[in-house]
């Protein structure tokens, strides 16, 4: 499975806290919506430093 298709899974499993959050109000699914965010921060640094990696590998 490709980074990307990854990417798009990990926030297409935000999409019903986001819309109970931004559209109901529903303050349980803004402390869920939050945890889901941090996930996406620690892939998008996990992303990053496999590119960093492969950049050095391949200029070798």
């Amino acid at each position: 499975m490709s980074k990307y298709q990854e990417l798009l899974d990990l926030v297409k499993t935000f999409e019903q806290d986001f819309e109970k959050f931004y559209v109901k109000s529903n303050k349980s699914a803004g402390t869920r919506l939050r945890k889901h965010m941090n996930e996406l921060k620690k892939f998008a640094q996990d992303v990053r430093m496999e590119v960093q990696t492969l950049k050095k590998t391949d200029g070798e």
